[in-house]
């Protein structure tokens, strides 16, 4: 590291060193100045968080980039300076009596409570209306509380599945989304002006209303408007359904919304029914890890359960494993999970007249096309957008009045399948693949065969994910050379198959390969935004997308790889074909 660059961490180390900060902050910011190895240094001072894909991020801990309650209220008032600028200017909607308000809430997470009263703390004492849940609540109900109350942002306080070293900070905007252009870069540059001698703290405590019960009762009612057919759940309400929060937030409204759609049929993980931010049954608290869906599997053998479900700590995303024809259990991809969502609301919607030409699905650039085979064969329309379900809020709001919104998802686990909420949503995700089941059930099959017969109708496809963490700030500067490398070499062939189409969503340009000439065109992407993504289609249907992620020190590769299957019992033989051939096209793209 050069000589500058380490004077400048130090110095702003050593700015921790004043009576702004407690004691224990100070001894560990010291002790941290006169190590000889400074790399705990660097990475906690090297710069300050940032708003992500999903909002602000990190390890806990003293310094910059690290989650600790300094930062919190920093960041705050930085939200706070910036919703009383666009008040000012008139930017919002609907204030209420003149007075900007928020609701803000918190996961399990260690430090969660301490977090969510100090952003409650700084709003009131920069004169802003505060709705507190009472206690820890689903993200989701976060989203839909913003909007039932009329406010105008919000924050929770949630690292959504990260281990439990992370916590983090999600600000929303006043349509229950999280905060997207230019408001992202609009609060990141008053929270860079923000010195902690600048916050303020010890507001009117009137300000500050705790809610929790009937808004429970509100967001379970607007979980229930996803409900496509009753007639169904009622015939098949003994459904076996086993449920894990991981020692989340979804422990008391997902079985509350599930009986409330009418299954009676309910068990969950008592272990895991806990509330704890060390979650001590699972390595990690990530659904999409079949590890942490153990214990809710040997419960559902136990019992002969139908399928398990699980939601991460702050139920925004669900796992869902079911039962193959060998009565093993399976966990299905947040590819293969979005699928059979936008699959189902088509047919059944179409089935029982409630679809109308105005209706439309999302999806992001990184989630399968399988779900445009789907669209574009059954007439619906669907759009592309960015990674992050707040770029499918941003479609929402955009053709809010002229459209209506049916489903939308990514291949993250997360579905959102109404738009009271604008962030994905487990409670009615959950709810509804459970109706799904009964349909199956209700026609002799179990999801895994409806799952099958929607490969044999519209044609195989297999997703795999590869990432490469690099932590630090070497590790930032390592994933930052490799797509620099990749657009200043591009690939050419992957795994014997020629490139012809690569998209760059950096540049906003296309590339075709015709007539052995690349042909460039316009990327149109909502609010002409960009992102660190790269594609590459080939001849024969594969795509390779590549992305750094936003909130994690990981590069991520999503791999979509054809096949043939023209049955439901060529699907082990040609989920086998493609696999196989994931190692040659990590070895094109050199990773």
């Amino acid at each position: 590291m050069e000589q500058k660059e380490m004077e400048r961490i130090v110095r702003v180390a050593e700015s921790w060193l004043t009576p702004s900060y407690d004691e224990e902050t100070r001894a560990a910011v010291r002790r941290m100045l006169d190590a000889e190895d400074k790399t705990e240094l660097i990475d906690s001072f090297y710069r300050t968080l940032e708003f992500g894909t999903g909002g602000l991020r990190g390890i806990m801990g003293p310094g910059t980039n690290r989650m600790n309650k300094y930062i919190v209220a920093q960041a705050t008032q930085g939200y706070a300076n910036y919703l009383l600028k666009v008040q000012k200017e008139g930017g919002f909607e609907h204030v209420q009596n003149g007075q900007v308000a928020v609701v803000v809430g918190h996961d399990c997470r260690n430090n969660g409570r301490l977090f969510a009263e100090t952003v409650a703390d700084v709003f009131a004492a920069n004169g802003i209306r505060v709705y507190l849940f009472e206690s820890l609540r689903p993200t989701p109900e976060v989203s839909f509380a913003i909007r039932h109350l009329h406010c105008q942002g919000g924050v929770n306080v949630t690292a959504s599945h990260n281990p439990k070293e992370y916590n983090g900070y999600k600000a929303y905007w006043e349509d229950g989304s999280q905060v997207l252009q230019p408001h992202d870069q609009g609060i990141i540059e008053e929270v860079n002006k923000v010195r902690m001698e600048d916050v303020r703290t010890g507001g009117d405590k009137n300000l500050i209303e705790i809610i929790g019960g009937e808004m429970d009762y509100d967001y379970m009612m607007a979980v229930k408007s996803v409900m496509i057919d009753q007639d169904v759940i009622l015939r098949q309400k003994d459904i076996n359904i086993v449920y894990t929060p991981l020692h989340g937030t979804g422990r008391q409204i997902v079985p509350m919304c599930l009986r409330s759609w009418g299954f009676e049929n309910i068990h969950v993980v008592p272990e895991q029914m806990v509330i704890d931010g060390n979650f001590p049954t699972v390595v990690s608290p990530n659904p999409e890890n079949s590890e942490a869906m153990t214990l809710g599997m040997q419960m559902g053998t136990r019992i002969n359960a139908d399928l398990v479900i699980a939601s991460d700590p702050d139920a925004d995303r669900i796992a869902i494993v079911v039962r193959n024809d060998k009565n093993e259990w399976v966990i299905i991809n947040g590819n293969q999970t979005c699928m059979m969502y936008c699959y189902y609301i088509i047919n059944n919607m179409k089935q029982l007249g409630k679809m109308r030409d105005d209706m439309y699905l999302v999806k992001t650039i990184v989630t399968s096309e399988m779900i445009r085979k789907i669209a574009d064969r059954q007439g619906v329309t669907l759009t592309d957008e960015y990674t992050g379900f707040k770029w499918i809020a941003n479609r929402i709001r955009m053709w809010e009045g002229k459209r209506k919104y049916i489903g939308g998802g990514e291949e993250s686990f997360g579905f959102l399948a109404y738009d009271a909420v604008r962030d994905k949503c487990s409670p009615s995700a959950i709810c509804l693949i459970c109706e799904i089941a009964a349909y199956a059930k209700d026609h002799g099959m179990t999801l895994y065969d409806y799952l099958l017969n929607i490969y044999a109708e519209y044609g195989f496809q297999r997703e795999a994910m590869v990432n490469i963490v690099r932590p630090g700030k070497t590790g930032a500067d390592e994933i930052r050379q490799m797509m620099v490398n990749y657009r200043e070499h591009p690939v050419e062939t992957i795994d014997g198959e020629k490139v012809v189409c690569i998209k760059d969503y950096q540049s906003l340009v296309r590339k075709d390969l015709k007539d052995g000439q690349w042909v460039e065109s316009k990327i149109e992407m909502a609010l002409g935004a960009t992102s660190n993504v790269l594609q590459y289609f080939t001849e024969k249907g594969l795509k390779v997308s590549v992305r750094p992620s936003g909130t994690e020190p990981k590069i991520k590769f999503y791999f979509e790889i054809p096949g043939e299957m023209r049955s439901a019992a060529d699907y082990e033989r040609a989920t086998a074909a493609a696999e196989a051939r994931i190692s040659s096209i990590k070895k094109d793209l050199g990773i």
